[in-house]
């Protein structure tokens, strides 16, 4: 009699003991987080980090509460749709895009996987979201608003080329909210009575020969819009801008940190990071259509004195002193 009910409380702990484990199972599962980045690992990976710094700061370990699996196209638009295509088919509980153009391949990829921006330049304008207010899909995260600052990027370049009468602006038609950038430029530039210059950089072997256009048809001076492309040739960039003498303004600080004149505009470190907050209200719950698309309330006028005396301009004192940041 004792054997036989050994034997019942046998079955019974083996019957209990296999969901308690499928639901131990299921409570330690580990969330994959994804990142698409159209920069190289040297240019991107600092903004990978600063990503990482955010769910530090939430509490993450990463290995121990979540995975990340990052890709770089390496300036390569062609490469972002194959990236774009193996993230999803990993089954990612998110994806983070670094910009417009892997948003753009991400979407195309899945229209259920919540993806989290992190320097839209125009969500609504490029069909990212609804309304930053409710974004309605599965987009949601944060913009720089580029195409809204080039107005004051242009009369920031004037206080230092007074006799400014054409400037070019470098862009990426790969990149969805560029053609939004280069309008707003344009009518930025009217109004100003400048005359625009279009200067399309999409690859890598486009530097040598943009520089050769904006000197062959007199630009004065260039800005340069948000560009994964360009980033990933920033050194590049900001040589042949020193070497053909043209005072340049740019959408983001590393440009000036790698020897460009200026740039004004919000911090794409600071972006990344903040990204994290929705990251995290998105694993546990939240849904990308009802989170509200975060613009940037600070922005920064970097300088680079060095560059200004390599090219021979004089900075006015009054443009100094507004600097967040200059560089001696």
């Amino acid at each position: 009699m004792k054997a036989r009910i050994a034997f019942i409380a046998a079955l019974l702990c083996v019957a209990f003991a296999g969901p308690l484990r499928v639901d131990a199972q299921q409570t330690a599962k580990v969330p994959r987080i994804g990142y698409l980045s159209g920069a190289t690992p040297a240019t991107g990976g600092p903004f990978v980090d600063s990503f990482k710094q955010g769910l530090r700061e939430l509490g993450y370990v990463e290995g121990k509460t979540y995975v990340l699996e990052v890709r770089y196209s390496e300036g390569k638009s062609e490469r972002l749709a194959e990236l774009a295509h193996e993230m999803v088919g990993r089954k990612v509980d998110v994806i983070v895009g670094a910009n417009d153009a892997a948003i753009a391949a991400i979407k195309r990829e899945t229209q259920t996987i919540p993806i989290v921006m992190t320097n839209g330049i125009d969500p609504v304008g490029t069909g990212f979201v609804a309304s930053l207010a409710r974004p309605g899909g599965n987009i949601t995260g944060l913009s720089n608003i580029s195409s809204e600052l080039n107005g004051k990027r242009l009369a920031l370049l004037k206080e230092v080329v007074p006799a400014l009468s054409r400037v070019a602006l470098l862009w990426n038609p790969d990149v969805r909210g560029a053609l939004l950038d280069y309008k707003e430029t344009e009518a930025a530039a009217r109004s100003q009575h400048l005359e625009l210059q279009s200067v399309e950089v999409s690859r890598n072997d486009d530097l040598e020969r943009a520089f050769a256009s904006m000197t062959n048809q007199h630009a004065q001076a260039f800005i340069l819009t948000p560009n994964p492309v360009a980033l990933s040739n920033r050194d590049q960039i900001t040589s042949l801008a020193r070497k053909n003498r043209l005072p340049s303004m740019y959408a983001q600080e590393e440009y000036v940190q790698a020897g460009g004149l200026m740039s004004y505009g919000p911090s794409t470190a600071e972006n990344a990071r903040r990204a994290a907050s929705y990251v995290d209200k998105i694993l546990k719950g939240a849904k990308p259509a009802d989170l509200p698309v975060e613009q940037p309330t600070k922005f920064k006028l970097l300088i680079d004195l060095k560059t200004a005396k390599a090219l021979g301009l004089a900075m006015p004192p009054s443009l100094i002193q507004r600097a967040d940041e200059v560089i001696q």
